[in-house]
């Protein structure tokens, strides 16, 4: 059957820009080949909920209408990419606001939470361009469909997987409720601490739970070692008595 807004689909895409250039890909040989690849990045494709906006406008309405095993290529002009290029967001900075208050062009900053690019550095202030990379830039997507998700399970990981980064979590479906055993180590992750009640959000509204529990274990150490250490610290004492 065709896609339709509200499907769970993976799909595997390269993105390019002026000339060709590679900006994004889910393909790690390519990724590390072109000097994008990210070590926390997930290689092998991505889930997204078709029309949730979790990728770009332009590629997320094209997917509508497609089949499973879809390969083609789009041209998407700058208003349903990265946006036009806004010169409200090029702003005049001063050096005190930089770390060890130096700034050169072309270095990345971030300022208040907004991310941007030194342009052009004057005496003890610095422009900086808050647009996003692309804006302004048409760009085009190389994308395949590899399939369609079906079961809950499936659907949740793949939701956890686009917010964390981590390709598979222990998940179980209850009575509509979503039970999702973190692991220790993302429990410190910041991409996780910020997303998890999106993910909340959006596993009830886009899989139809009625409630969603994470559950955080933590290892509990064994007290013995350390009563076996007492115990002998006092046998000791007793024997130099």
């Amino acid at each position: 059957m065709a896609i339709e807004n509200g499907d769970f689909i993976k799909v595997s895409y390269t993105g390019k820009f002026e000339g060709g250039l590679i900006f994004d890909t889910t393909d790690e040989e390519l990724a590390k080949e072109n000097q994008i690849f990210n070590p926390r990045g997930v290689y092998g494709g991505d889930v997204v909920v078709v029309g949730a906006g979790h990728t770009i406008k332009g590629l997320d309405e094209d997917f509508v209408g497609k089949d499973v095993g879809y390969k083609g290529e789009l041209v998407i002009p700058p208003e349903k990419g990265f946006g036009e290029h806004d010169p409200k967001k090029v702003e005049t900075i001063s050096l005190n606001k930089f770390e060890d208050r130096k700034a050169t062009p072309g270095m990345g900053v971030e300022i208040e939470g907004k991310r941007g690019v030194v342009t052009k550095v004057i005496g003890r202030r610095a422009r900086v361009d808050f647009n996003h990379p692309l804006a302004g830039k048409e760009v085009t997507y190389e994308y395949t469909i590899d399939e369609k998700l079906e079961g809950d399970v499936d659907k949740i990981n793949g939701l956890l997987s686009l917010y964390t980064g981590v390709p598979e979590i222990e998940v179980e479906v209850e009575d509509k409720t979503a039970i999702i055993n973190i692991p220790v180590a993302l429990s410190f992750n910041q991409r996780w601490l910020m997303s998890k009640n999106r993910i909340a959000s959006e596993i009830i509204e886009n899989i139809g739970m009625k409630n969603v529990k994470f559950v955080e274990t933590y290892p509990v150490e064994s007290s013995a070692p350390a009563e076996e250490a007492e115990a002998e610290s006092e046998d000791n004492d007793s024997g130099e008595e």
